[in-house]
C-alpha cells in the first residue's frame, strides 16, 4: 500500500470514527439543552418533581428525571419513580375498546344497550363512540366536590337513573366520567375480567411495564411520587403547596387510576405505534375524531385528544393537570411528561419538547407566545404578540387559550404576569366583555380596587348579561 493509499484509508477511518462522535456530541448538547429547559420550567411552575421521556423512530432518545418525588422526606425523582396519570388512563381505555372492535366484539356506532342491560331508557340509544368522545349528554357520576354519586356501579347508576340527559347525544361536548364507567363495564363484560386485570395483562405484563399499576391515595404504591397542589387563599396571602388526597373507586378505574413512569409509558407508546397492540387501520380509527350531529369535527377521538393541524398533528392525553403524553404519528415522535404538581399542566410543554426532535416544527399560537415570554420576559408581551400575529394571523392567539393561561398564572401566584397577559387579551380582543371581566379580577387580586371597578363596568357595557360583573361590582363598591 502506498503512502497515498494509506493516507486515504486513514482519512476514511477518521471520517467513520468522527461521524458517531459528532452525532454523540450533538445528542449530548441536545440533552443538556433539554435538561436546562426542564429545570427552568420546574422553577417557573414550582413543580417539585418531573420525568420526561422522548421517543423517536421506535426508541427512547431522551430520558430525564428531575427534582423531588417527596418534599417531606425528601426523596429524589429517578427513572423508576411512579406518578399518577389520572385521566390519561382514558387513553388506555380507548385502546382496550378498539381491541374489541378489531376482534368484532364491539361496534363503535352500536347503541350501548347492545352490550349493557338495565340502563335507563334515555341512555340505551347512545352509541359507544359518543361515550368515547364525550358527546353522550349523560349526567355525571362526579359531584361538584369531587366525590361520586354512588359507592359502586350499581348505586351510581341508580342515583342517576331519573336524572335527565344534559343534552341530545351528539349535540355538544361535555367531559363526563359516566361515559368511562359504561366503557369499563363493556370491557369487563366482553373480556370476563375486571378492568385492572385486562389492562394488567394486555399492557403492563405484555410489555414489561414493571412500574405500572392501578391505585390511589388509599394504596401503598412502591416508588410513587406524592402529589401536591397550590391552595387558593382568600386572605390575600400567596398560594402555598399542600398535599393532594384523591381516590379512584374500582368502578371508575377506566376514567382515572393508572400510576406509571415515563419509561413505562414510552414502552406502551412504542408498541402502539409499531402495530404490536392494534393493526395500523385500527390505530388510525382510534385516533379519528368524533363528529357532532351537524357534521362538525370534535376535539376528542376515542379516549384521546387530537390536535388537528396541517403539519405535525398530535394525539395524546393528559390527566390531573400533572401528567401528559403526546404522539406525533407523522413524525414518529412521542413525548411523555409526568409531574407531581396538580396545576403544572404539562400538556402545554409537549410541543416545545417535540419541536427539538422534529425538523421544521415551528411553535405557533399561545405555545409560541408562552415560550417567548418565559425566555424574554413578560414585559415584551405586546411586541412578541404583534410578531406572532403578523406571522400566523390574529386567530392563532385565541382569547380562550390566552385566558386559560392567565388564570393558571394567577393560580400559581404570578399576579404581575397574569395582569400583563390579561392586558394583552384586552388589546387583542377589545370587544370582549369576558376579557375585561378577567382583567378586572386580576386588578382586584392585585389590590387595585379602582381599576377593578373600571374594568367590570367596561365588561358590563359590552356584555350587559354578565352577572359576575354585577356581583363583583357590588362587593367592590360596598368596600368588601
Amino acid at each position: 500500500m502506498t503512502f497515498r493509499h494509506l493516507a486515504a484509508a486513514l482519512a476514511i477511518l477518521v471520517a467513520l470514527t468522527a461521524a458517531p462522535l459528532q452525532a454523540r456530541a450533538q445528542s449530548q448538547t441536545a440533552a443538556a439543552d433539554l435538561d436546562a429547559w426542564a429545570q427552568r420550567q420546574m422553577s417557573l411552575r414550582s413543580i417539585p418533581g418531573m420525568q420526561i421521556a422522548v421517543v423517536k423512530d421506535g426508541r427512547v432518545v431522551y430520558s430525564g428525571a428531575f427534582g423531588l418525588a417527596n418534599l417531606q422526606t425528601p426523596v429524589p425523582v429517578t427513572a423508576d419513580t411512579v406518578f399518577s396519570i389520572n385521566s390519561a388512563t382514558k387513553a388506555f381505555t380507548g385502546v382496550e375498546i378498539m381491541r374489541l372492535v378489531e376482534q368484532g366484539q364491539v361496534d363503535l356506532d352500536a347503541p350501548v344497550s347492545t352490550y349493557l342491560a338495565d340502563l335507563p331508557p334515555a341512555w340505551r340509544p347512545i352509541t359507544v363512540r359518543r361515550l368515547l368522545t364525550h358527546m353522550s349528554g349523560l349526567p355525571d357520576i362526579l359531584t361538584p366536590d369531587g366525590g361520586y354519586v354512588g359507592r359502586d356501579r350499581a348505586t351510581a347508576l341508580a342515583a342517576l337513573a331519573d336524572t335527565p340527559l344534559r343534552s341530545v347525544p351528539g349535540e355538544r361536548f361535555a367531559y363526563n366520567q359516566t361515559n368511562y364507567l359504561l366503557l369499563q363495564w363493556i370491557i369487563e363484560q366482553s373480556r370476563g375480567h375486571g378492568f385492572e386485570a385486562v389492562v394488567g395483562e394486555d399492557a403492563f405484563a405484555a410489555l414489561g411495564m414493571t412500574h405500572s399499576g392501578f391505585g390511589d391515595s388509599l394504596d401503598l404504591i412502591p416508588g410513587k411520587a406524592d402529589s401536591y397542589r397550590f391552595n387558593r387563599p382568600t386572605d390575600g396571602q400567596p398560594p402555598r403547596l399542600q398535599n393532594v388526597f384523591e381516590t379512584f373507586p374500582p368502578f371508575t378505574r377506566a376514567a382515572a387510576g393508572i400510576n406509571s413512569s415515563a419509561q413505562d409509558l414510552a414502552r406502551w407508546l412504542i408498541a402502539l405505534q409499531a402495530g404490536q397492540i392494534l393493526k395500523p387501520a385500527t390505530l388510525e380509527a382510534l385516533w379519528t375524531q368524533g363528529r357532532f350531529n351537524d357534521g362538525r369535527t370534535g376535539e376528542w377521538a376515542n379516549g384521546w385528544v387530537v390536535v388537528d393541524r396541517p403539519e405535525h398533528r398530535s394525539v395524546g392525553m393528559n390527566g390531573g393537570g400533572r401528567s401528559a403524553f403526546s404522539v406525533y404519528p407523522d413524525d414518529r415522535v412521542a413525548v411523555i411528561i409526568l409531574t407531581n404538581l396538580a396545576g403544572a399542566y404539562p400538556e402545554e410543554l409537549t410541543d416545545p419538547v417535540a419541536a427539538r426532535f422534529i425538523p421544521g416544527m415551528t411553535l405557533t399560537g399561545v405555545t409560541a407566545l408562552r415560550e417567548r415570554l418565559e425566555a424574554e420576559g413578560f414585559d415584551q408581551a405586546e411586541r412578541v404578540a404583534a410578531e406572532l400575529v403578523a406571522r400566523d394571523g390574529a386567530a392563532s392567539l385565541s382569547e380562550n387559550d390566552l385566558n386559560n393561561w392567565g388564570y393558571r398564572l394567577l393560580s400559581r401566584g404570578q399576579v404581575a404576569d397574569a395582569l400583563t397577559l390579561m392586558k394583552l387579551i384586552v388589546k387583542l380582543h377589545p370587544d370582549s366583555g369576558n376579557a375585561y371581566d378577567s382583567l378586572a379580577e386580576v386588578y382586584a387580586r392585585s389590590g387595585d380596587r379602582a381599576r377593578a371597578i373600571e374594568n367590570y363596568r367596561r365588561s358590563l357595557t359590552l356584555d350587559p348579561a354578565n352577572a359576575n360583573a354585577v356581583e363583583q361590582l357590588k362587593k367592590l363598591e360596598d368596600g368588601r
